[in-house]
């Protein structure tokens, strides 16, 4: 069966946010779906199941005169045997302004933002009263907004089960990863590329873990590094974040950085997050020799 949300409402209400959230939720989403063509669409979804089972598509003010045809697009899902519910997306005239007005965005009816936010309640309204839930985000955070869709599409419990992790290891000397939301620095520990028999090791290497470890310094780092990452992970779910990188530098991004890293992803995996692992720079090293 086709599960069909149909995504509308006022302009600066939040419903590009809105796409996005279900799409990290796993459905496929179109935006600005001509009307005409919604019917066409359910078709092919009904097709290929597999790939179209959950879908949402945005239909809003820019569709125009088409809207029209709204009620009778709804009776064509019906016959169909589409299940489908119709958000919408509202937000009082004084907060849109406010939003315009810090986006420095033009309405999309081209008129100003004041005229265009009447013009298109006017527009929109058929849709409006058609609507299964009515959402004002005029005082949501993007979390709140995240885990009422979650509601509404049966993910209650999205939270870890929606954010996706990245765990990088990097060297220093070769510049911090440009995408890291935590950089975490580990080069406090003593560095195992100085000791002869480890130079040429990893920090995947077990004598390089049993060096590392063996410093009186990492148990307890580590201890309270996996804590305090754990606890800002719940933090950043609230606030409605899919992604997040985590970086954790040496100075070559060989020993102690890979070490940390793969400890830190096994510990994440303890807790049930989904998580990826790339270390950066381990071959570094290697591929300078052969320049």
């Amino acid at each position: 069966m086709i599960n069909l949300y149909i995504i509308s409402g006022m302009s600066g209400a939040g419903k590009s946010q809105v796409l996005k959230i279900f799409e990290d939720f796993g459905f496929v989403c179109v935006d600005n779906m001509p009307v005409q063509m919604v019917s066409d669409f359910a078709g092919i979804c009904i097709n290929n199941p597999d790939k179209y089972r959950h879908v949402a598509i945005s239909i809003d003010s820019r569709a125009g005169k088409s809207l029209e045809s709204f009620t009778g697009l709804l009776a064509v899902l019906k016959n169909k045997k589409i299940s489908y519910k119709v958000l919408f997306f509202n937000a009082s005239d004084a907060v849109l302004l406010r939003r315009y007005s810090e986006t420095r965005r033009r309405h999309p009816l081209g008129q100003s933002v004041p005229v265009g936010i009447k013009l298109e309640r006017k527009i929109i309204n058929k849709i409006f009263m058609l609507a299964d839930e009515v959402i004002d985000t005029s005082n949501l955070t993007i979390g709140e907004l995240k885990k009422l869709i979650s509601i509404f599409t049966g993910t209650r419990h999205f939270g870890k089960r929606y954010l996706n992790i990245s765990v990088i290891s990097f060297g220093y000397k070769y510049g911090l990863p440009n995408d890291a939301d935590i950089v975490y620095d580990v080069r406090f520990i003593t560095n195992p590329n100085y000791v002869h028999n480890l130079k040429f090791q990893t920090g995947r290497d077990k004598a390089v873990k049993e060096y590392i470890e063996k410093q009186k310094e990492f148990a307890p780092f580590f201890n309270l590094f996996s804590k305090l990452i754990n606890i800002t992970l719940m933090g950043y779910i609230n606030e409605g974040k899919s992604y997040l990188t985590i970086a954790v530098g040496c100075t070559g991004g060989r020993h102690r950085s890979v070490f940390t890293a793969e400890k830190l992803v096994k510990f994440l995996k303890s807790k049930k997050y989904k998580v990826k692992l790339n270390h950066r720079d381990i071959l570094q090293d290697r591929v300078n020799a052969l320049r």
